[in-house]
């Protein structure tokens, strides 16, 4: 089949190696023609260091030429960017089978990804795939599994013909919301990990900090019409447990620069320098709970801590004193 993939960063250049080796034909698409180039050109992914992009696998900027004649299309682009890509895009993809690899909340709207593609595109015919994997080890072609969440038997099978292998695995359910609030939230979450790690918490700490997210982020699924159930799928306490807890996580490193004490300026120029979906999520998390009545004050904490008047040390008293 032919795959379009929305997106040449770390993770779709990733996404990309997988359905390469399926036998699948793939173009990747980049709003940078200069980006497109290069990648024609070296077959490098400057975020993937060490790893050499399959030499037919195609890049443009041509969201046309990329989508022509795909069987599917796969969106990995940071969420700010999906309205007005898609808007573009409508003309050539409206009718395709979507698969999502982005995680985030739109700020704008608080709409989730999949809400986002079902406006836009007017379509239903979509997947979301989520879980614990780092770009890095998804090039390297280690054991990965995630969630695949679909509610059409259609579009699961194609997404499950497109990316497994011996080494890439897929669990199918069907509660797309649950596993779009895991994959958003769990970068909000591990920032605050990241805080306890660099303040130098214990494991016994960390381990308490994890357990209460899970409950939260259970009732969190619940309150928006998602499955509880979900918390412990791939895409739940998996890719949590990864994210909060590895310097290899850019939410969890930045965390950890707070905690650990850093200077403004420090701290700034990691902003700067690096994309923290997590600090995206937290606004739009922040009012998507209050608009549906959801009660999350890890979420308000998170956000004082960051941007108000509140210090790490008031997480630690938080977990204790928390109901």
């Amino acid at each position: 089949m032919k795959v379009c993939v929305l997106g040449c960063g770390a993770y779709g250049s990733a996404l990309s190696i997988i359905l390469n080796e399926n036998g699948h034909e793939v173009i990747g698409w980049s709003a940078f023609k200069e980006e497109a180039d290069t990648l024609n050109r070296t077959h490098v992914a400057p975020k993937l260091p060490g790893v050499i992009l399959p030499s037919d696998i195609k890049y443009t900027s041509d969201i046309k030429e990329a989508s022509d004649n795909a069987d599917l299309v796969l969106i990995a682009i940071p969420t700010a960017f999906i309205s007005n890509t898609l808007k573009n895009a409508k003309e050539y993809i409206k009718d395709k089978p979507i698969v999502i690899a982005s995680k985030g909340i739109e700020q704008e709207s608080c709409l989730l990804i999949s809400e986002i593609v079902e406006k836009i595109l007017e379509t239903n015919n979509l997947a979301v795939i989520s879980g614990p994997s780092f770009a890095i080890d998804v090039a390297k072609k280690i054991p990965i599994g995630l969630t695949l969440a679909c509610q059409n038997k259609k579009t699961t099978n194609l997404v499950l013909k497109a990316f497994s292998n011996e080494h890439f695995k897929l669990r199918v359910c069907s509660d797309i919301i649950g596993v779009e609030i895991c994959g958003s939230i769990k970068n909000v979450i591990a920032i605050a990990s990241g805080i306890l790690d660099g303040m130098k918490m214990p494991e016994s700490t960390s381990a308490m900090f994890i357990t209460e997210s899970i409950h939260d982020i259970k009732e969190l699924i619940k309150g928006l019409g998602g499955d509880g159930s979900t918390i412990t799928s791939f895409a739940g306490f998996g890719d949590l447990l990864l994210t909060a807890t590895s310097p290899k996580s850019r939410n969890y490193s930045f965390g950890y620069l707070i905690g650990s004490g850093a200077s403004k300026e420090e701290i700034d120029n990691y902003i700067k320098n690096t994309t923290i979906e997590g600090l995206y999520t937290l606004k739009s998390i922040n009012e998507l709970v209050a608009d549906k009545n959801v009660d999350m004050p890890i979420i308000d904490l998170i956000d004082e801590i960051i941007y108000g008047n509140k210090k790490p040390q008031d997480l630690v008293n938080f977990l204790i004193t928390k109901p």
